[in-house]
């Protein structure tokens, strides 16, 4: 038998009470801990907070007024409008009033308890009117004995933990082997004056997409792309990409090959480059497409267009004032150097067996944490499922 189950056993065999959550947590406005500047600065210390995805919003150095959570006095901030929330135990300021500040009547609730009490929840409300008072401080919650709580919290803190060890372990890895990519491609694409350097456009048809706004239909067939959708190496889009029908496409066609074809974003973000790989798309005009004539390896031109030479050459070609672009003109004149294809060929080779082990960790990465929050929610739904004990009038 379990510690837990020990626990139970002896405190609370016959069930457990159920109560509201606004009953065991008292809350506070967040009004005095607000940041009067919005000038925030990695120079200066103190974070400030929002309880939604953002988290960390930027760092002032006001130090009046702090919230001066710590570990042994940890706060939850409660996002009012969504219910979304943090665990912060360090100082902080906020930046604005939407906000509760949550702490545990200590006679009754651990406050990382309801932290994993309130995970379970999952409530999420895209309403904008306040939530705590109104809805979430009457939601019902197993109230089982403080030491009961401490060992249930004990048993999934420690999945959290081992989630955070993994994904930092994971994530080293996967910045040290991206380093050692980065280094032999550079090495790797830099030659002598014994390679001759042809400028791009004698060897690739290059053009844009679209310039204007196409008619959008939820129901088309082709996914219009941007340059923010070129990620990884990869074209990528979602649910939130827009589409066209296929008259728009027809009438914006471009042929587009697998094999000779290789995409790069030239408006706004600058230098995002991508394979084509037979994906259903329409280009938009911040994306250049290289069709490749003859005598370079596709792949070939991938590497050497992530190069720093490549980045420095965009640098130093770009115009524009707010939003940067680099012209079709520009890249067409861009020498590049041109080894013999079997060379071409051994580089490629070389670089894509160093992006194929970048890639099995990427892919592992979300996959293995993935894993790990799954079995912490099935613990948590577990250990967080008691019976209703039935309160004697």
């Amino acid at each position: 038998m379990s510690k837990l189950e020990q626990l139970i056993a002896e405190l609370c065999p016959e069930g457990v009470e159920y109560v509201n959550i606004g009953s065991v947590v008292d809350y506070e406005q967040p009004s005095k801990y607000i940041v009067k500047s919005t000038d925030y600065s990695d120079n200066f210390d103190i974070p400030v907070l929002t309880a939604g995805q953002s988290f960390i919003l930027g760092h002032t150095n006001e130090t009046e007024n702090l919230y001066n959570a710590s570990r042994e006095n940890p706060v939850i901030i409660f996002d009012d409008f969504t219910a979304a929330f943090k665990w912060v135990d360090f100082p902080f300021k906020v930046k604005s009033s939407a906000m509760k500040m949550l702490i545990a009547k200590r006679e009754k609730a651990t406050l990382r308890y309801i932290f994993h009490v309130m995970s379970r929840i999952g409530y999420f409300s895209d309403e904008h009117k306040r939530l705590w008072i109104s809805i979430y401080s009457e939601i019902s919650i197993p109230l089982p004995p403080l030491p009961v709580q401490e060992e249930i919290v004990r048993v999934l803190d420690n999945f959290t933990e081992l989630t955070v060890e993994l994904t930092v372990e994971l994530t080293v890895e996967l910045t040290a082997r991206k380093k050692q990519y980065e280094y032999y491609r550079e090495r790797l694409l830099t030659f002598g004056d014994d390679v001759p350097m042809v400028p791009l456009g004698k060897i690739c048809k290059i053009g844009d997409g679209l310039h204007g706004t196409p008619k959008y239909d939820d129901s088309g067939e082709y996914y219009f792309i941007n340059g923010n959708n070129l990620k990884n190496g990869k074209v990528f889009f979602d649910s939130n990409t827009k589409k066209v029908d296929s008259l728009t496409y027809e009438k914006h066609k471009i042929l587009f090959t697998s094999e000779n074809t290789v995409f790069m974003s030239v408006n706004g973000t600058i230098g995002n480059v991508s394979l084509y790989n037979n994906e259903k798309i329409a280009l938009g005009k911040s994306v250049a497409y290289f069709n490749i004539l003859n005598s370079i390896n596709t792949e070939y031109l991938f590497y050497l267009l992530q190069t720093d030479y490549s980045k420095r050459y965009y640098e130093s070609h770009k115009t524009g004032s707010t939003i940067k672009n680099l012209g079709l003109k520009a890249l067409r004149e861009y020498s590049i150097p041109l080894p013999l294809p079997e060379e071409q060929q051994r580089i490629v080779d070389v670089l894509n067996r160093f992006d194929t082990l970048c890639s099995d960790i990427s892919n592992g990465l979300p996959a293995e944490i993935e894993a790990r929050q799954k079995q912490y929610e099935y613990y948590r739904d577990k250990l967080l499922t008691f019976p209703k004990a039935e309160i004697e009038v």
